[in-house]
C-alpha cells in the first residue's frame, strides 16, 4: 500500500510546504501589530480616564483655592496654594502642582497639574509612560451683587459701622484695582421704604410706595383728627423720613461708585419701619434687565447675588416688641404701605409683611437671583424661620443663611459669603 506521500503529488506537497511558511511569516507579522493596536487602544482608554481624573482633581484644586481668597487675596501667604495642593492629593494623589498662579481676568486662582501614567501593554513596544497635563480657573467673575441693608435706627452705631467695613471688604475682593472684571455690584438701603434717585423710573427722587407711586411722607389724609388716638392727640410724625435714608444705587463696575453709596448708611434719622420686602424687590428690580434699573446683564452666565442684612422684624408698629407705638399717626404711617393709603398690610392678621417677604424671594429666584439671608442680633423663631426660607441654601443644608449674634460677627459672615462666590470656575 502506498504512503500518503507517495500518493500526493510532489509538487502539490511542495506547495503546501510553501503556503504553510508563508502563513507562518505573515502571522509572525500579524501577531505584533495585532497586539501593538491593542495595546494602543487600551492605553488610549487608560490615558483618557486618567485626563479626565486628573482634569476633575485640578478643578477641584482650583477651587479650593479660591475659596481661601478673602484671606489670601494677591496668592503671596500660602494658602490659596495650600488648599490647591491638599485638594489634588486627595483626589489624585500621584498627581502634582506645577504652578499656583492668579488668574488673569479677576480675582481668581489659576492651577497648572500634571501626572505620570504607567501604560499597560504600550511597554511591550518600548513605551512605559505617559505624562498627562491639566489646568483650572476659579474665582470672582461674571458677577452681579445687591447688598440689601437694613437701615433702621436699631442699626446705627456698631451695627451699621461693622456693616459698612465688611461689604467695603467684599467688594474689594470681587472688584480688585488694577484687574478687568465682569462684575458690578448695587446696593439698597431700606427702612419701611426705599429712596430712588432721579431718572430711575420717570419719577422725581424721594422715597417709594409699595405700588411704585412717590411717597409723600404722610400722606394728606392722615392729617385728619378722625385717624387719632387717644382722641385729640397730637399729630407726632417726623417729616424727614425720606431725607435722611441713604440713595438706593443700581448696579455699576464702578468701584468707587458703590464704595462711597455704602459710606453714607449710618442708621440715624427718623425710622419708619423695616419692610424687608421692599428692599428685596428693589434689588431685584436691579438684577434684571428690565425697567426700571437696566444695567443688569441678560447672559444666562452671569450669577446674580443678592446679600439681605436685617436685625429686625419686618415690622410697622404693630408687631409688638421694643418698637411698637400706640399713637396714632406716627412715623411708621410714613412707610410703602401707609404711604398709598394701604392700612391693613401690617405683621397681624396672618402677617401680610411677612407673606410679602416670602413673595419677595420667590419672584427674585424665579428671575435667577441667588438670595443669602444675614440674621443680626437676636431673635425669635418665627424671624429665625423667614430668614432661612427666603435663602436660596441647598435643600438639606442652611449654606445661605448665616447669624450674626453681634455686630463684631457680621465681618465673618461677609468673608464667608465671600468664599462662595468664589466657588466657581472661569473656564
Amino acid at each position: 500500500m502506498q504512503s500518503a506521500s507517495n500518493i500526493i503529488p510532489r509538487w502539490l506537497r511542495r506547495l503546501y510546504a510553501d503556503e504553510r511558511g508563508a502563513a507562518a511569516a505573515l502571522i509572525a507579522v500579524i501577531i505584533p501589530v495585532v497586539i501593538g493596536a491593542a495595546a494602543l487602544a487600551l492605553d488610549s482608554s487608560l490615558l483618557y480616564t486618567s485626563h479626565s481624573r486628573l482634569q476633575a482633581a485640578t478643578d477641584a484644586a482650583a477651587l479650593a483655592g479660591s475659596l481661601q481668597l478673602p484671606y489670601d487675596p494677591d496668592i503671596t501667604n500660602g494658602q490659596v496654594a495650600a488648599a490647591a495642593e491638599d485638594y489634588l492629593t486627595q483626589n489624585y494623589p500621584d498627581a502634582q502642582i506645577v504652578s499656583v498662579a492668579p488668574g488673569g481676568l479677576a480675582r481668581s486662582v489659576h492651577v497648572e497639574t500634571q501626572a505620570t501614567v504607567p501604560l499597560l501593554l504600550m511597554p511591550v513596544l518600548g513605551v512605559h509612560n505617559k505624562l498627562v497635563t491639566a489646568r483650572a480657573t476659579a474665582g470672582f467673575n461674571k458677577l452681579e451683587i445687591v447688598l440689601v441693608i437694613d437701615n433702621s435706627g436699631s442699626m446705627k452705631g456698631a451695627p451699621i459701622n461693622e456693616t459698612n467695613n465688611a461689604a467695603t471688604r467684599l467688594v474689594n475682593l470681587v472688584m480688585p484695582d488694577g484687574l478687568k472684571t465682569s462684575i458690578k455690584a448695587g446696593l439698597v438701603p431700606f427702612r419701611g421704604k426705599v429712596r430712588i434717585p432721579a431718572g430711575v423710573d420717570g419719577l422725581p427722587a424721594g422715597c417709594r410706595n409699595a405700588d411704585g407711586t412717590l411717597n409723600p411722607t404722610l400722606h394728606e389724609e392722615y392729617y385728619k383728627t378722625k385717624y387719632r388716638t387717644p382722641s385729640g392727640s397730637q399729630l407726632r410724625v417726623d417729616m424727614n423720613t425720606c431725607e435722611a435714608m441713604p440713595y438706593a444705587q443700581g448696579l455699576t463696575d464702578d468701584k468707587s461708585v458703590i464704595l462711597s453709596a455704602i459710606s453714607k448708611q449710618n442708621g440715624l434719622g427718623s425710622g419708619s419701619g423695616t419692610l424687608i420686602s421692599e428692599g428685596m424687590k428693589w434689588a431685584r428690580h436691579m438684577l434684571t434687565p428690565q425697567a426700571p434699573y437696566t444695567e443688569s446683564s441678560a447672559d444666562k452666565d452671569m450669577r446674580k447675588i443678592m446679600i439681605v442684612l436685617t436685625d429686625g422684624d419686618t415690622e410697622d408698629g404693630k408687631c409688638g416688641g421694643n418698637f411698637a407705638l400706640n399713637y396714632t399717626p406716627n412715623n411708621y404711617w410714613t412707610n410703602a404701605y401707609y404711604g398709598m393709603l394701604d392700612m391693613n398690610s401690617h405683621c397681624e392678621n396672618g402677617g401680610k409683611l411677612n407673606q410679602y417677604m416670602l413673595d419677595e424671594a420667590k419672584l427674585a429666584k424665579e428671575a435667577g437671583i441667588e438670595i443669602f439671608s444675614i440674621r443680626f442680633g437676636d431673635s425669635d423663631a418665627v424671624d429665625v424661620g423667614l430668614m432661612k426660607a427666603i435663602a436660596s441654601s441647598t435643600p438639606g443644608t442652611e449654606d445661605h443663611y448665616f447669624d450674626a449674634p453681634s455686630a463684631y460677627d457680621i465681618d465673618g459672615v461677609f468673608k464667608k459669603i465671600g468664599r462662595q462666590l468664589g466657588w466657581r470656575l472661569i473656564n
